[in-house]
């Protein structure tokens, strides 16, 4: 997840917007990205929603920011849910180098919870 996030943020900004990542994990926060929520609710449904909710979400990302978007939206949550169903099927951690360099991230998102973000 972290690698995801630091993915995000450096699109974000290569583009020259703004983002405050900590919507992710608080939904109080604005993202401060256009079509920010409907993205973060889009993602939500498609993860834990039902048929419903997922049709809800993806009609109102669809109005806030196309259907372009929405069909590249759903690429991505495909694709980031394959390889983190890797890495968790795998065992694999987030290595000690990789929490250095993001231990701020981390440390602000809440992350270290998460077991494949392990504590030394």
């Amino acid at each position: 997840m972290v690698s995801h996030l630091e993915m995000l943020s450096s699109s974000v900004h290569a583009l020259g917007h703004t983002v405050d990542l900590l919507a992710v994990t608080d939904r109080n926060v604005d993202p401060r990205l256009h079509g920010g929520i409907e993205l973060l609710n889009f993602v939500d449904a498609v993860l834990g929603g039902s048929a419903s909710e997922i049709s809800v979400a993806r009609s109102a990302l669809r109005s806030a920011l196309g259907w372009e978007a929405t069909v590249d939206a759903a690429g991505v949550i495909g694709n980031f849910e394959m390889m983190n169903r890797i890495a968790d099927a795998t065992g694999m951690p987030v290595g000690k180098g990789r929490r250095r360099t993001s231990a701020d991230m981390i440390d602000r998102l809440g992350l270290a919870r998460f077991d494949h973000v392990a504590e030394d």
